[in-house]
């Protein structure tokens, strides 16, 4: 009988603390972030460049991450039925996760009425602010919108940040790519 072969230790792997996770470190930044806002409201004001070098980061690397993420995702699938199932079980789950996200948010909005002690005027709120969105939403019908969609090149939608135009490009890449799959292969 053989002797058992003991486990050979993976290089660089070490167990990963609680501290070490990405959640609880975002958590921690939040609640740090509202304690210096409450305690040094100056210091706060201060750090705003580094908050929004932060939130421009983030929204730089949403455009790739959504194009590789999906991509990768349907070229991997191969079968079109395949893609079609998980498609469908994907909008169910979203439309699912939305209603209880819209009914937690009615509940809590009817339960605790948050905004209750403002009492805005909207007369002297300033209606120029919002007046490119609102025109905006007025002028747009379906055909326009779907049109919108389609980028103008395949750069351009990653430059504007548009990002269902970044999901419409992903898709068709995709598809395109498990298509091609079965050429590279040599089935």
């Amino acid at each position: 009988m053989l002797p058992e072969p003991t486990p050979t230790p993976v290089p660089n792997s070490r167990p990963t603390s609680t501290r070490n996770t990405l959640y609880l470190q975002v958590l921690a930044g939040i609640v740090l972030g509202g304690v210096l806002g409450y305690v040094k409201p100056a210091w706060g004001v201060e750090l705003r460049p580094l908050g929004d070098a932060f939130v421009n980061l983030v929204k730089m690397l949403i455009g790739p991450i959504i194009f590789s993420t999906v991509v990768v995702g349907l070229a991997g699938m191969g079968d079109l039925k395949k893609v079609g199932r998980v498609g469908a079980k994907a909008l169910i789950y979203f439309e699912v996760v939305t209603t209880l996200a819209l009914i937690i948010g009615l509940v809590v909005s009817n339960v605790f009425a948050p905004g209750d002690g403002f009492h805005a005027n909207t007369a002297a709120l300033d209606a120029k602010s919002v007046s490119k969105y609102t025109t905006a939403a007025q002028g747009l019908s379906t055909v326009d919108f779907l049109m919108h969609i389609i980028p103008k090149t395949f750069v351009s939608a990653f430059a504007e940040g548009e990002i269902l135009q970044v999901l419409l490009l992903a898709v068709l890449f995709g598809l395109a790519l498990g298509k091609l799959g079965g050429c590279f292969s040599g089935s």
